[in-house]
């Protein structure tokens, strides 16, 4: 149902990564357990149609009416697809029995499933991505009011987050970019092997800004925006720990984007052992290791949502990631 006017917008937390099987089922099913034990209206979204899992972590049956319905036109109410969880506060839009021949919706249904999740009678809709750089993937992820990059402590996962940054990256400037050379310069800029030897954004920039400065100056504007926030799963040891603050260097040094270190989630046994049991590790064993770390990321979800609103409840500008 929609929410009430007098209500703020859900705030919409997209968690992407790349790379599969780095834990962004587990980390929303738990900071959505989190967000709705501390009281607010939360509905987890699970936007990955072609490896859908989020239901069983949260422990729910799989539904019968899913965000498949809505891609495939059999239903247009998103909150006709909302059912209820085992826990109080929290909701969930599934996406099971999707057709794996034509699992992403067009970007027109992108845009309008955006709007709907938007105005759900929620506080919190956390949007758990699928794997890859997918237009579909990265619309949601930009489209977010925080954009939640996860990766776990190996080669692979670390590379495939850069390449999801830098993929988002170029998605949001292409789209906001106004001129038609500018756009064409994005698009050469996507291909990392390109003639023009754009290498980085901050070549882009360059190339941008000799073009035409007026659109150098929105590609800056649109730069400063983009503000991704960083979860490192499974950290094993200090240089695991370090890891967040060295891909936001990264970030900031190859890229001229401004990137956070949300926190991480420390590697436990406990986490393997609730996701056997189909039960959020946050409820199975409150006080272990990763439950406490990912109370401490849920929590700071929620002062970010409070620092957004005015005294009076009216939403102020974003400015986060994926504003």
């Amino acid at each position: 149902m929609p929410a009430a006017s007098s209500s703020p917008p859900a705030r919409i937390v997209a968690v992407g990564g790349g790379k599969g099987g780095v834990g962004k089922s587990f980390l929303v099913a738990n900071l959505a357990v989190v967000l709705a034990r501390t009281g607010y209206r939360v509905v987890a979204v699970d936007a990955d149609l072609e490896g859908a899992n989020l239901h069983t972590c949260l422990g729910a049956p799989a539904p019968r009416a899913s965000l498949a319905d809505f891609v495939a036109q059999r239903e247009e109410d998103i909150a006709k697809l909302v059912v209820e969880t085992p826990i109080p506060n929290l909701q969930l839009i599934a996406g099971t029995h999707a057709n794996l021949g034509d699992a992403q919706p067009s970007h027109l249904r992108r845009v309008r499933l955006m709007r709907s999740l938007r105005r759900l009678q929620a506080d919190f809709v956390l949007l758990d991505l699928g794997a890859g750089s997918h237009s579909s993937v990265l619309d949601y992820f930009l489209v977010g009011d925080e954009g939640l990059v996860v990766l776990a402590p190996e080669p692979t996962s670390v590379e495939n987050a850069y390449t999801f940054l830098r993929a988002a990256f170029y998605r949001r400037m292409r789209l906001a970019m106004v001129g038609h050379g500018v756009r064409k310069l994005v698009t050469a800029a996507m291909d990392q092997r390109n003639e023009r030897g754009i290498r980085t954004p901050l070549d882009l920039l360059r190339e941008i800004e000799a073009l035409d400065p007026i659109e150098g100056s929105l590609f800056v504007e649109t730069m400063r925006e983009f503000r991704p926030r960083v979860v490192v799963n499974s950290a094993r040891t200090a240089e695991d720990i370090k890891l967040g603050f060295a891909v936001c260097s990264v970030c900031r040094k190859y890229f001229g984007v401004e990137a956070d270190y949300l926190g991480y989630v420390n590697q436990d046994e406990a986490a393997r052992l609730s996701v056997a049991a189909r039960k959020p590790v946050v409820d199975y064993r409150p006080k272990s290791d990763a439950s406490v770390y990912l109370q401490r990321i849920a929590h700071k979800l929620a002062a970010a949502r409070e620092e957004s609103l005015e005294p009076a409840g009216r939403p102020r500008a974003r400015s986060g990631a994926g504003s």
